[in-house]
């Protein structure tokens, strides 16, 4: 089977997009608020939500269960800064994933949209 997953490289793919993901998110004044002191964690729920999402195996849902995004963003504010900043970091580390085109526009257009989705403040 074809996949996203299969064809960005991997696991490895995704903790490197996650990795440079969380550089900006560590130096960035409005987000670096919204997460825990110590970002392993959350660089692992990440990295493996990404994987499972994309084709990857499913050890996100058996350590976590349903991912249930707006459930557990809901105790932040994400209003249209957050968002931006968040849309910012990813775009920049995706665009620095080194993908096919094709690829780097479907991962873009889904991190859009979830960014989106996820807002539950102006």
């Amino acid at each position: 089977m074809d996949t996203v997953y299969d064809r960005v490289g991997g696991f490895e793919f995704f903790t490197a997009l996650v990795d440079r993901f969380y550089t900006g998110v560590a130096a960035d004044p409005v987000l670096r608020p919204l997460y825990p002191q110590d970002l392993a964690e959350s660089k692992e729920h990440l990295a493996l939500f990404l994987a499972q999402y994309w084709g990857g195996p499913t050890a996100y849902a058996e350590l976590r269960g349903h991912p249930r995004l707006r459930m557990r963003h809901a105790p932040f504010v994400i209003g249209t800064l957050e968002r931006d900043a968040w849309l910012r970091h990813m775009t920049e580390a995706v665009r620095t994933g080194g993908l096919d085109p094709d690829d780097e526009a479907e991962l873009l257009s889904y991190f859009e949209m979830a960014a989106n989705q996820l807002m539950n403040a102006r």
